[in-house]
């Protein structure tokens, strides 16, 4: 298979509201600093692909708010409705065509806008589930609870990955709730949804970001180093909630292990370096963990427990904070691999992993992460 890469990359500051910012604005804005990442004009990019979604932008056809902004003007585009992760998986479907040398992915959100409780509801069939009033929140308290029954997971190993990434995102320029905080104060904070705690939970954000993809030949000719996709796997899970284990992550797994037959990876923890992971609540983090294969099924608490993820250990997961400090949907596995690339290429700043040669993006779609996409990325 011919090899992609990502040239460029440019991120927004992420803000719980951005009263000044339409959406493109802040797609303008995120283009702009994946163009001058990537020392390219708009007219070197051939396809754009915008990542958006009806529901959260309270408008039919989302996407066409943001084409003016991105650049797409005479250029072949198209729409994504989910995470971003999903969005470079299909821009690098597009240069694998034949048909482009290179793609500029976009992705944004305005959380704060929305009444997310209501968009997520919607995600659940309409006869049997959505008049629960299933929505993220609840939903993922039942998959956290499941988890932690099954493999006795304790609600103090959930908050030290609060801590960790609130702690890491200190470093992070883009972050929006840097935080020092202690176990203590994730167990007292408020309970969402029994055992989601607020500072268990990831926060309304506003905020966007873009990837420019290019394949070999393109890539070659631009001006910085490239940051190579060496393999990339997605998977679903069953649409009905109730016809899964939510104490495991099948789906999770089965994407991993195709990303990683295709970059030649037989032990992740030995050899990935750093991981972006979608950890829009706490407990997420010890499950992927194990989906990953970082550790073993219901080793997640021991994993953390361990500090084999924190800045200075065996495999540090989310230096960037994660998407616990900042969480635009739709972005914020874009922004995963934005931070991956960052990594691999040594401009991470103060928040900079040593030695990083392989690095792993995850993210996800659907209730309890029902949808997957890994990303093993190289230099």
């Amino acid at each position: 298979m011919e090899r992609v890469a990502v040239v460029g990359v440019g991120q927004t500051k992420y803000e719980r509201r951005k009263k000044g910012d339409s959406f493109a604005d802040m797609v303008f804005e995120a283009t702009s600093k994946a163009l001058q990442d990537a020392r390219m004009t708009i007219k070197e990019i051939d396809n754009v692909v915008t990542v958006s979604n009806d529901f959260w932008d309270g408008r039919t056809i989302s996407s066409m708010a943001v084409m003016d902004a991105c650049g797409a003007y005479e250029k072949n585009v198209s729409t994504v409705e989910g995470d971003g992760t999903f969005g470079v998986l299909y821009g690098m479907m597009r240069i694998l065509s034949g048909s482009f040398g290179t793609t500029l992915v976009v992705a944004h959100c305005k959380g704060s806008e929305s009444v997310s409780s209501l968009i997520t509801n919607g995600m659940f069939d309409p006869i049997y589930q959505r008049a629960l009033g299933l929505d993220a929140i609840t939903s993922s308290a039942l998959q956290a609870r499941a988890y932690m029954n099954r493999y006795g997971i304790r609600e103090e190993q959930c908050a030290r990955v609060s801590v960790k990434n609130h702690g890491n995102a200190k470093n992070n320029p883009f972050a929006q709730i840097p935080l020092n905080i202690t176990v203590k104060e994730v167990m007292a904070s408020r309970m969402l949804s029994d055992p989601i705690k607020l500072l268990d939970a990831s926060p309304i954000s506003d905020g966007s970001a873009a990837v420019i993809l290019a394949d070999e030949k393109r890539a070659e000719k631009i001006d910085q180093q490239p940051i190579w996709i060496k393999g990339i796997g997605h998977c679903a899970d069953a649409y009905f909630l109730g016809d899964r284990d939510l104490a495991e992550c099948p789906s999770l797994e089965a994407a991993a292990k195709k990303a990683y037959a295709m970059a030649g990876i037989t032990d992740p923890l030995k050899e990935i370096d750093v991981a972006e992971i979608y950890d829009a609540f706490s407990y997420m983090e010890l499950l992927w963990s194990e989906g990953l294969g970082f550790c073993g099924r219901g080793e997640g608490g021991k994993f953390v427990d361990s500090g084999k993820s924190r800045m200075e250990g065996k495999l540090p997961i989310n230096p960037s904070g994660g998407v616990l400090s900042a969480h635009a949907v739709l972005v914020a596995g874009l922004a995963r691999v934005c931070e991956c690339v960052l990594q691999l290429r040594g401009d991470a700043g103060a928040r900079q992993v040593e030695g990083v040669k392989t690095a792993v993006a995850q993210g996800i779609n659907g209730p309890c992460g029902q949808s997957q996409c890994v990303i093993v990325l190289g230099n």
